[in-house]
C-alpha cells in the first residue's frame, strides 16, 4: 500500500478522524503512531501492517475510507509498555498520540496531539529501562577544515534519564571505538549522502552495530546554532568555564542531540545542567577489540557473565551497579584518582562496627534509584511511588550521613560523599506533607496526596467516603425536627438523593420542604441542605480525583528547583555503593591493594585471573614483572596451558588498580599506563570482506601505529592464519618492532619457538613458559609461569584432550616422526607462487649487492640433482623412500666434484 501522507487532496477524501489521523502521522512519517480511541491505542495503515508483524497483533480493518479498507491493530493502553519495550529494542521510535479534547463536548473527532515519542535512546520510564545499563542518545556531527577535508567528528551523548551530558572529538578512525565504549542506543546523523563527509555511517535507518540510526536534517547540526543551544541549556553566557568554547564539530552535535531530545518528550530537558568534555588523554584507552577480548561487561559469546562487571557487581543500588559500567570501560590516566578511591576503600574496610562495610551497604539496600526519579522529576512524568521512594531514601539520609562520616577517617572521597548526602530540607520535607505514606500507582486512582496536606481535597474525601453517615445523621435530624417517626432519606440512581414520608404524616412535612416525586403511598422531597449535598456528593469523588490530579501536577512544579540537589545525592549514593561494593569483593576475595610508581613498568606478585579463579576450584597465581630493562615478555608453553589466561590476568589487573579497585594478587606495583591493546584469538569479518588473517593483521597494524613506551600490549599467537614461515617472519618482525620501534610493555605469546631466540639479540626481551608434565600419552597441565622457553607445544596431548579419535592421533604421531626425521637435514626453503621477482630489502636487512653482468657459473651437482629427479616417479614413492631420496640428493649437491 502506497504511503498515506496530510496532503490536502488526499486527506478531503478521507473521513473526519482519518484526517486527523493522516495530520498527525504526516509530522512523524518515520515513527509509528499509537492514536488513543477509548482504552486503545490503534495503529493504521502501514503502521498497522509493521505493528502487527513486529508485535505478533491481530491485523484487522475497520470500515474503509478514501475507497480502500482501513487496515487497523491497537494494544490496550494499561498494558501500552511492555509492546513499547519491544519495539524499542528493535530499533523502533513510537510517538504517542493521546485524546487531549473533552469528547462530551467535541464537535466531531476528539482533539488529540503526540505527547510524546519514545525512541531508542530516550526512554526514561522505568517499564523501558534496564536497571542496571544506562541508554544513551548520541549525535555525530564530521568536521571539515577549509578545503573541505575531514578533521576531527564531533560527539555529543546523553543520558536522558540522568541528564548527563557529554562532548569530545575524535580522529575519523576512532569513531568505532567510542561507539563500543560508549554503547549508544540511539544515534543522530544528518541527512546527507555518507561520501560527502570523511566518517560514513552505518548504513540504512534500521539498527546499526552501535544502536539505532535516526537521520534529521543537516541544517540542526549547525554549529553556531549549537553553541548558542548549549548555551541556553546550561543558562550560561559562555561554554568557557566548561572547556567547550574552542570546540566546533562537537557543539554542533550537541545542537541537534538538544533540540531531538526536547522534541521528543514536547518539553524542556530542565535536569540537562551540566556539561563533561572528554579527551582521549583522559583515560586509558581500550580499542574495541581489548574490550571485547577482556570480556568487561560482555563474553565473547554475548552474555553477560560471566565477566568482569558480573563478577564485582555486588552493588546494592542500580546506581552503583550502572557506575561500575561507566569505571570499567573509562579508567582514568590519572594514578590519583585511583589512589584516593583506593583509600576510600581502605577506610570502609577498616571502619568499626555500626559503619561497617556490611552496615552500609544494608543501609544502601533501602535506598531508591534516586538519580533516574530525578531524571523523570525534571520531565513531569514521575509517579506516584517515585515521589515517595525519594521521600524515604531523603528520611534515611541523616542516618547514612552518620554511617559514611565514621568511616571515612582521613579519605578526602568519603568526607566529600558526607557533605553531597546532606538531604534538600525543603524537598524532604515538601514530600513529607504531600505524598501518602503508601501512594496509589497512578494518579488517577487517587489516594496520592497525603490527608491534611490540601482542604478541599479533604472534604471532597469525606464526602465522598461518609456519604452514609450524613445520610443517617440528617434522618435522625428530620425525625426529631417534624415528628414523623417512619421518615427516610434515600437514594437512586434516577432521581438522586431524597426524603420519603408516607401519605398519612404529609401534613407534619415543614414549609422548606419541596416535593419531588409522587408515589401511590408516598411522598417525596428535597431540602436545600439535601440538594446541596447532593451536588456534592454526587461529583465529589470525580471532582476529588481532578482535584487530586491538579495538586499532583502542582507538586511537580514545585519539586524542579531541587533537581540539582536530588542529582547531588544521586551523584554521591552512586560511588558510595560502588566504594562498598569494591571493600565487600576486596574482602571477600582476598585483593590487596596496588601501587603506583613514577617509573615506568609492572610488578604483579601472585597475581591471578579475576573471573577464572571465581569458576574454578583452586587457581594458580603467578608473576609477571615488566621494567624498562625487560620490556618483552615471549610466553611459549602448550594449548589449554594457561597463556591467554596469564596475558589476560596481567591485563585486568592493570585495569582493575587504574579503576580504583583492589587487585587479585598478593602486591602490584604499576607505571603510567596510557593504553591497553591486545590481539588474541581468531575471528573472521565476512561481511566487511576481512578474512581471519586480514583481521589480524589489521589489528597488529593499529597496535604498531599507536602503542607507546607507556601501553601496555597483549599478542598472543600472531602469525598463524597464514603459512608457517610467512606467520614466523611477520611474528619477529612484529616483536622486533615492539622492541626497537614502540617500546612497549608487551607479552608476546607464541608457538614458534624460533622466536624464542630474540633474548639472544635484544637484552630487553625474555622468555617464559607455562609448564606441563607429559604423562604416558597424555599431559597435566602445571599453570605454572617458569623463566626460560618451553620444550614443545604438546599438540598432539592437546588433540587427544579435546576427543580426537585415536586413528587420528596415531597417524599424525607416525606423521611428526617422519617430519622430525626430515627436519634433521638441510630445511627447504619455502617458496611463494604469487610473489613478484625479489627486490631489494630495507636497510634494517643486510641484503646482497646487486651485480650488473655477472657471470652465471653451472654447478655440475644441480645438473645431477635434475637428471635424478627427472628419473623418478613421486607418485610410486613410499615415506620412507622418500627420506632415503632426500638424503641421497643431498649428498648429490653438497658433495665436492671430485667424489661425485
Amino acid at each position: 500500500m502506497a504511503t498515506h501522507t496530510a496532503s490536502a487532496s488526499d486527506t478531503a477524501q478521507h473521513t473526519p478522524m482519518m484526517q486527523q489521523y493522516l495530520r498527525i502521522k504526516a509530522d512523524h512519517p518515520g515513527t509509528l503512531v499509537f492514536y488513543r480511541m477509548g482504552d486503545f491505542y490503534e495503529l493504521f495503515f502501514e503502521d498497522a501492517e509493521k505493528a502487527a508483524r513486529l508485535l505478533d497483533l491481530t491485523l484487522t480493518q475497520r470500515g474503509a475510507s478514501a475507497g480502500n479498507p482501513i487496515k487497523m491493530a491497537g494494544v490496550p493502553h494499561h498494558a501500552v509498555e511492555q509492546y513499547l519495550a519491544k519495539l524499542v529494542k528493535l530499533g523502533e521510535s513510537v510517538a504517542i498520540c493521546e485524546q487531549i479534547g473533552d469528547p462530551a463536548t467535541s464537535k466531531g473527532p476528539v482533539e488529540r496531539k503526540v505527547v510524546r515519542v519514545v525512541t531508542p535512546g530516550t526512554l526514561t520510564d522505568a517499564a523501558l529501562l534496564s536497571d542496571k545499563n544506562d541508554v544513551y542518545l548520541m549525535a555525530v556531527c564530521p568536521g571539515h577544515n577549509r578545503r573541505g577535508a575531514t578533521v576531527n567528528v564531533g560527539l555529543a551523548w546523553l543520558n536522558l534519564a540522568s541528564g548527563a551530558l557529554r562532548l569530545a572529538e575524535v580522529a575519523p578512525d576512532q569513531v568505532a571505538a567510542a561507539f563500543e565504549r560508549i554503547r549508544p542506543a540511539e544515534i543522530l546523523v544528518a541527512e546527507m549522502p555518507a561520501e560527502s563527509s570523511g566518517w560514513a555511517p552505518p548504513a540504512g535507518n534500521g539498527a546499526s552495530s552501535a544502536g539505532a540510526l535516526t537521520r534529521v536534517p543537516a541544517w540542526h547540526f549547525d554549529v553556531t546554532s549549537g553553541k548558542q543551544r548549549l548555551c541556553d541549556q546550561l543558562d550560561v553566557a559562555s561554554l568557557d568555564g566548561f572547556g567547550a568554547q574552542a570546540l566546533t564539530s562537537a557543539c554542533g552535535a550537541a545542537g541537534a542531540l538538544l533540540l531531538y531530545a526536547a522534541a521528543t518528550q514536547g518539553q524542556q530537558l530542565r535536569h540537562v545542567r551540566s556539561l563533561k568534555v572528554e579527551a582521549e588523554s583522559e583515560y586509558i584507552g581500550l580499542d574495541p577489540a581489548t574490550r571485547r577480548n577482556l570480556e568487561l561487561t560482555e563474553t565473547l559469546r554475548g552474555t553477560e557473565s560471566p565477566t568482569l562487571c558480573s563478577l564485582l557487581d555486588t552493588c546494592s543500588t542500580a546506581m552503583g551497579s550502572r557506575l561500575l559500567r561507566h569505571w570499567l570501560h573509562h579508567p582514568p590516566r590519572d594514578a590519583g584518582i585511583a589512589q584516593m578511591r583506593q583509600q576510600a576503600i581502605g577506610a570502609l574496610l577498616e571502619a568499626p562496627p555500626p559503619a561497617s562495610v556490611d552496615a552500609l551497604r544494608g543501609a544502601l539496600r533501602q535506598i531508591a534509584d534516586v538519580e533516574r526519579i530525578t531524571g523523570r522529576l525534571a520531565l513531569l512524568s514521575a509517579r506516584p511511588r517515585d515521589l515517595s521512594s525519594l521521600r524515604d531514601t531523603f528520611t534515611g539520609l541523616p542516618a547514612l550521613r552518620e554511617q559514611v562520616a565514621a568511616a571515612s577517617g582521613a579519605s578526602a572521597t568519603l568526607a566529600h560523599i558526607v557533605e553531597a548526602l546532606e538531604p534538600p530540607g525543603e524537598c524532604a520535607d515538601l514530600l513529607q506533607r504531600a505524598v501518602a505514606p503508601e501512594p496509589a500507582a497512578m494518579v488517577r486512582d487517587g489516594g496520592v496526596i497525603a490527608p491534611g496536606y490540601d482542604a478541599e481535597l479533604d472534604e471532597l474525601r469525606n464526602l465522598s467516603e461518609n456519604c452514609g453517615q450524613f445520610l443517617i445523621d440528617l434522618e435522625a435530624r428530620e425525625r426529631t425536627r417534624t415528628g414523623i417517626g417512619n421518615l427516610r432519606v434515600e437514594y437512586n440512581k434516577v432521581h438522586g438523593f431524597y426524603i420519603e414520608v408516607t401519605r398519612g404524616q404529609t401534613d407534619k412535612v415543614p414549609d422548606d420542604y419541596r416535593r419531588r416525586q409522587t408515589l401511590k403511598n408516598a411522598e417525596r422531597y428535597i431540602t436545600p441542605e439535601l440538594k446541596a449535598f447532593e451536588d456534592k456528593a454526587l461529583s465529589a469523588q470525580e471532582r476529588a480525583l481532578a482535584r487530586e490530579k491538579a495538586l499532583y501536577d502542582a507538586l511537580l512544579q514545585s519539586l524542579l528547583p531541587f533537581i540539582p540537589d536530588c542529582q547531588r545525592v544521586a551523584a554521591a549514593l552512586a560511588e558510595l555503593d560502588l566504594l562498598a561494593a569494591f571493600a565487600e569483593r576486596a574482602r571477600a576475595l582476598d585483593w590487596n591493594a596496588p601501587e603506583f610508581s613514577e617509573a615506568p613498568g609492572i610488578e604483579i606478585e601472585q597475581g591471578r585471573h579475576p573471573v577464572v579463579e571465581a569458576q574454578v576450584e583452586q587457581f594458580i597465581a603467578n608473576d609477571c614483572t615488566l621494567t624498562a630493562e625487560r620490556k618483552l615478555l615471549l610466553i611459549t608453553g602448550p594449548n589449554m596451558g594457561g597463556k591467554s589466561t596469564f596475558m589476560r590476568q596481567t591485563a585486568l589487573i592493570a585495569l582493575l588498580a587504574y579503576v580504583g579497585s583492589y587487585v587479585p594478587a598478593r602486591r602490584a606495583r604499576f607505571g603510567p599506563i596510557d593504553r591497553i591493546f591486545t590481539r588474541i584469538g581468531a575471528a573472521d569479518d565476512l561481511a566487511g570482506g576481512r578474512s581471519t588473517f586480514m583481521v589480524e593483521m589489521t589489528e597488529a597494524a593499529a597496535i604498531l601505529n599507536d602503542a607507546t613506551p607507556q601501553s601496555l600490549v597483549l599478542m598472543d599467537e600472531i602469525g598463524r592464519g597464514t603459512s608457517t614461515f610467512d606467520g614466523l617472519a611477520l611474528a619477529w618482525a612484529i616483536a622486533r618492532h615492539l622492541l626497537t620501534s614502540n617500546g612497549c610493555h608487551t607479552l608476546f605469546a607464541t608457538h614458534y619457538f624460533e622466536l624464542t631466540q630474540l633474548p639472544a639479540e635484544f637484552a630487553q626481551a625474555a622468555n617464559v613458559h607455562l609448564s606441563a608434565v607429559e604423562h604416558g600419552h597424555g599431559i597435566v597441565f602445571l599453570h605454572a609461569v617458569s623463566e626460560g622457553p618451553a620444550n614443545q607445544s604438546y599438540g598432539l596431548q592437546v588433540a587427544q584432550l579435546a576427543g580426537v579419535p585415536n586413528p587420528v592421533i596415531r597417524a599424525a604421531r607416525k606423521h611428526l616422526v617422519y617430519l622430525e626425521q626430515l627436519s634433521a637435514g638441510q630445511p627447504t626453503p619455502q617458496l611463494d607462487l604469487f610473489a613478484a621477482p625479489a627486490a631489494a630489502e630495507d636497510d634494517d636487512f643486510d641484503a646482497q649487492p646487486y651485480v650488473e653482468d655477472a657471470p652465471t657459473a653451472v654447478d655440475p651437482g644441480a645438473a645431477l640433482v635434475a637428471e635424478r629427479l627427472r628419473a623418478l616417479d613421486p607418485n610410486e614413492l613410499r615415506p620412507r623412500d622418500a627420506l632415503d631420496l632426500l638424503y641421497e640428493l643431498h649428498e648429490l649437491a653438497t658433495a665436492p666434484d671430485g667424489k661425485r
